[in-house]
């Protein structure tokens, strides 16, 4: 199944891209590889989930952050490639999460985005990652993930 076809086999919506915050792009293609910019959990009511997870929000919250933050990435990729169907594999993911200190679960927050990549990319949604407390992200949001995608001709 293509990865076109999973999200609307899985009622998936992807949000509009949102625009940067700085002076960089929100995806660089080179030489068949996608270097997606960081992204953060854009809700369904269109603002961002901000606080610390373990104070704020729960594990189990935070993993539907790093799902959200998924989402936009994805959406990020389709704009800029046309079709998720061009994404040969998921290469990597790096997760950050905004934690209060002594933070230890944030491999399960993470888990919202590497899940989600299986569920739209099959076996080719596996990938390689990092997921790392920080003592703070912009806007106080609660998680930001990169990806590096390879990319079809």
């Amino acid at each position: 199944m293509s990865a076109e076809q999973a999200l609307t086999e899985h009622g998936i919506v992807l949000p509009e891209p949102p625009t940067p915050k700085g002076n960089y792009v929100p995806a660089v293609l080179h030489k068949g590889v996608l270097y997606l910019s960081g992204q953060g959990p854009l809700m369904e009511n269109g603002e961002f989930a901000t606080g610390l997870v373990g104070r704020d929000f729960t594990v189990e919250q935070a993993y539907n952050h790093a799902r959200q933050t998924g989402l936009v990435l994805l959406s990020v990729a389709r704009a800029t490639l046309g079709s998720l169907d061009r994404v040969e594999r998921v290469l990597s993911l790096f997760g950050m999460v905004n934690a209060v200190p002594g933070f230890e679960q944030h491999p399960k927050v993470i888990n919202g985005c590497s899940d989600l990549f299986v569920e739209v990319f099959g076996e080719a949604g596996r990938h390689s990652r990092a997921a790392v407390g920080m003592g703070s992200l912009p806007m106080n949001i609660s998680v930001e993930l990169t990806a590096t995608l390879a990319v079809r001709d």
